[in-house]
């Protein structure tokens, strides 16, 4: 699916551009899937998660998708990001305006909208939202999209406007993560740190918590008052659940057989090897390719071997992206044709750049000077074509894909040694610069990831030299009107492939698994679970 929000109405005489919140897509296919069926009210829906959420304070850091899964329950967002289209649409915000260098935008927000605690959701929430992700900074995973951020102001209940120093055209898209979760100003009082519990957390969404036991389950509510869902989603009204519960089973293998057992309703993080068997059983599974960065490999352009364009172009043409793919995965993971994956916005399809070609990778070493050793590793000036590659175990096929890559380099007379860590040490490596080649991916609905994953004034973990790639970059944050926006995403995405600053591999898809009897569980546009509003499974 390529997302495409296509509202953009230029006000020149105001000097402002007012973004409608619909839109159409330019096509591209979409792996969007959801359980449908009778639906049943009542029970309770128990579901299987990997890993403890950490923290339930939507800003907060937790444990990644886990803890999404659980927060999304509790807060709704300004914005809504449709999955099957990625217009972004009313929510809590009926409408929006953005200035002509998107550093001022201005929400009107919608009547009628009660936090779980009764008291009004207006514009004094937004603002103490914003306020207290900022001043959390670290702390909290959402600071990210309020870089720049210079305060909001209250101009009446209904209208909240939300300033920034620098452009920052991808914040509306932002708005509509679970990290810019509204949360009540009484919510914000609370010491942060305090709120990982999900102590006084108290948000608009259709659920809340009952009780978190950490490392064993959470308990979820519904708000039998809830009546403000986005106007696409099949039920907007209280969720026919009565209750869901989200229980911690770290193995895979037993959250499978506990869907089978009978023991829980729903899997998250279904491994590749497990699709068939569950398939085979009849268990329906909810999939879709995961927006933002395609797991592939970036560089260390500060290491002089890989500093060379025709070091990296030569490891591009060495690598059988579908070969990996099919041995490592599943059909249910594309290929990955571009730096973001399928289903971002502003996609846009390079792989002729990536075409298997192992002939012209040895003819590009041949000619760059680097002479097959007696070991079949090539040679340049007493130098061995030697590269050492980071990557994190957190994907269990990661080991898989990256021995198949390791030995189809090898046929070029390339050799990559793998440095496999945690998230933690992972990052520290990063930080560090020892090592050559990282593999990965990054998660967003949006193509500015790929501002903050390769721009200088980023995290610049890939040491670029590329004036034109980093004016591509501001320029795109800089761009309100969505058209011209994707234009440059587009170019960016051109920039990166045709220097070879990033090879893609394949695009990261999320599965999950349900019951039979379970209807309604579907994803949101950035490959999590949506708000569960429309689910039902049989009372219990």
């Amino acid at each position: 699916m390529r997302i495409r929000t296509r509202a953009a109405i230029g006000l020149a005489a105001a000097a402002t551009v007012a973004l409608a919140l619909t839109g159409c897509s330019s096509g591209g296919s979409s792996d969007t899937a959801g359980s449908s069926g009778s639906v049943t009210n009542g029970g309770n829906l128990t579901f299987a998660i990997a890993n403890d959420p950490i923290s339930l304070n939507p800003s907060g850091t937790g444990s990644g998708n886990d803890t999404l899964y659980v927060t999304r329950q509790l807060v709704d967002s300004l914005l809504y990001q449709d999955p099957k289209t990625g217009d972004l649409k009313p929510w809590l915000a009926s409408s929006y305006t953005v200035n002509s260098d998107a550093t001022k935008f201005t929400f009107t927000l919608r009547s009628g909208v009660t936090f779980s605690d009764g008291t009004k959701f207006d514009a004094s929430a937004v603002k103490a939202t914003f306020d207290d992700i900022v001043a959390a900074g670290a702390k909290s995973t959402a600071v990210s999209s309020l870089v720049g951020y210079t305060g909001s102001t209250v101009v009446d209940p209904s209208t909240v406007e939300v300033d920034f120093s620098k452009p920052n055209a991808a914040f509306p898209q932002a708005t509509s993560s679970v990290g810019l979760g509204i949360v009540s100003v009484g919510t914000t009082k609370i010491p942060y740190d305090d709120r990982s519990t999900g102590k006084g957390v108290v948000g608009t969404g259709p659920f809340t918590l009952k009780s978190y036991s950490p490392n064993v389950k959470t308990v979820l509510t519904k708000r039998k008052d809830y009546d403000w869902g986005p106007a696409d989603r099949s039920n907007t009204g209280a969720a026919h659940l009565a209750s869901v519960t989200f229980q911690v089973v770290p193995e895979a293998s037993v959250r499978s057989g506990s869907l089978s057992s009978g023991q829980v309703d729903v899997i998250g993080s279904v491994q590749p090897t497990d699709v068939d068997t569950l398939k085979g059983g009849g268990y329906p599974l909810v999939t879709r390719t995961n927006p933002g960065l395609a797991f592939g490999f970036s560089f260390n352009e500060a290491r002089p071997i890989v500093k060379d364009e025709k070091v990296r172009e030569a490891i591009a043409h060495a690598l059988d992206s579908k070969t990996i793919r099919d041995t490592s995965l599943n059909s249910l993971f594309p290929v990955g044709t571009s730096a973001l994956a399928s289903t971002t916005p502003g996609y846009k399809n390079e792989s002729s750049f990536f075409e298997y070609d192992l002939a012209s990778a040895k003819k590009l070493l041949t000619d760059d000077g680097w002479k097959v050793g007696a070991d079949g590793i090539r040679v340049k000036d007493g130098t061995k074509l030697s590269l050492k590659v980071a990557w994190i175990t957190n994907f269990s096929p990661n080991q898989t894909t990256l021995e198949l890559a390791q030995q189809e380099l090898k046929k070029a007379g390339i050799a990559i040694t793998l440095q496999s860590s945690t998230v933690p040490d992972f990052l520290k490596t990063l930080t560090s610069g020892n090592y050559d080649l990282q593999f990965g991916n990054n998660s967003r609905a949006d193509g500015d990831i790929l501002r903050t994953s390769f721009s200088t004034a980023a995290t610049n973990y890939s040491h670029l030299d590329d004036p034109t790639l980093e004016a591509l970059l501001q320029k795109q944050q800089a761009t309100p009107d969505v058209k011209e926006r994707e234009a440059v995403i587009g170019d960016i995405q051109t920039r990166l492939a045709s220097q070879y600053h990033e090879i893609p591999v394949h695009e990261l898809t999320t599965i999950l698994a349900t019951a039979k009897g379970v209807t309604g569980v579907t994803l949101g546009a950035d490959s999590r679970l949506d708000q569960l509003t429309g689910a039902s499974t049989t009372a219990k």
